[in-house]
């Protein structure tokens, strides 16, 4: 067995005997054991008792964190004409249509989020191979196939993030960066776990969140009292 580092053995000492605890506590001891020499991303994860076979428990959906995520989102639009334009003023970094639709055939995927008009959806519709299984097909009910291309890229842009369940029934995402105030960082893991109790589906029975988790990326998960929620 390898010898754990010194400091991966810091970062956990005395968390065994650590009970839950607030939101602002488990953002303070991960702030604090987040030692690593880059900028550690820090992710929650949230277990909910849902059946994700069940259509309305297979939660999805984005989010706008109030202070960003810290991550830098390459937004790609399938548009044309007027529409093109306006997604590049909003500081889209990829804008095309067939052109666009070529390069991800050939693989050129270099981007995190993909936005279309309406009308571009018969060619991103040739794509949906490739992009559906790697999360990135556009789609209306989150709000990435619209004729409002400014607000969208803008809001990708800002940092609005999209949350989906797993199989399992865990919701897990990036919700800042360790080097982010303890403050503004308690303010997004709040807004996060907010909206994930309003997302409750009707048909749930019995408790709804089971555990949350917050850690960074090299370091220990901390556990938050859900109780207090």
């Amino acid at each position: 067995m390898a010898k754990q580092g010194k400091r991966i053995t810091k970062a956990y000492e005395g968390l065994s005997q650590l009970d839950a605890v607030s939101v602002a506590e488990a953002v303070k001891i991960v702030k604090e054991r987040a030692t690593a020499k880059f900028d550690e991303t820090v992710d929650i994860a949230m277990n909910l008792n849902i059946d994700t076979r069940k259509a309305e428990q297979n939660l999805r959906g984005m989010i706008s964190l109030p202070n960003g995520t810290g991550k830098t989102v390459r937004v790609a639009v399938f548009a044309k004409d007027a529409k093109a334009e306006e997604a590049k003023k909003a500081g889209a970094d990829i804008v095309g249509s067939d052109d666009l639709l070529a390069d991800i055939q050939a693989g050129k995927i270099n981007f995190d989020r993909c936005i279309a008009t309406p009308d571009m959806m018969g060619i991103v519709g040739r794509a949906a191979k490739i992009l559906g299984p790697k999360g990135l097909m556009p789609n209306p009910k989150l709000g990435t196939v619209t004729p409002n291309v400014v607000k969208a890229v803008e809001d990708a842009k800002a940092g609005q993030l999209e949350y989906r369940a797993e199989k399992t029934g865990i919701i897990h995402a990036g919700i800042g960066k360790a080097s982010f105030d303890a403050k503004k960082l308690a303010e997004n893991v709040s807004s996060f776990i907010s909206i994930i109790l309003k997302a409750k589906p009707a048909t749930t029975k019995g408790t709804y969140v089971k555990r949350i988790t917050l850690t960074s990326t090299m370091g220990p998960a901390v556990e938050i009292d859900v109780a207090q929620l």
